[in-house]
């Protein structure tokens, strides 16, 4: 039987770039290097993770921002980051542009949104 093997979950997104240094920041994970390919060519790019699953950030010309927790377009999926102090993660979030939902669903865990609308949750490690 062939194995499966879970590598990469993409993103969506108008600027690869940007959305790959707000994750980068948030997580301390690196964005792979360009090298001598030119930015403004750049459709796809990773976060490296040392051959552990990772995030990928892709152009998309037609990207609309998903509407959570309701709304005309779903959120489809969310990301989930465990964290040992939800305050503190939280303000680094927010400090590096996330934006707080106001609608929160649960004590355990923060709802935010990336710069660019996607939806991920901050969790309280047990």
């Amino acid at each position: 039987m062939t194995q499966i093997r879970f590598n990469v979950t993409a993103l969506d997104c108008l600027e690869p770039l940007e959305l790959a240094a707000f994750y980068s920041q948030l997580t301390g994970l690196e964005v792979e290097p360009l090298g001598d390919f030119p930015a403004l060519d750049v459709t796809w790019i990773e976060l490296l993770n040392e051959g552990k699953p990772t995030l990928a950030f892709q152009k998309v010309e037609t990207y609309v921002r998903p509407t959570w927790p309701e709304g005309p377009v779903p959120q489809q999926l969310h990301l989930d980051f465990a964290v040992s102090d939800l305050d503190a993660a939280e303000a680094h979030a927010l400090a590096l542009g996330a934006t707080k939902a106001v609608f929160q669903p649960g004590t355990m865990f923060r709802v935010l949104f990336d710069p660019v609308g996607h939806p991920f949750c901050l969790v309280l490690e047990h």
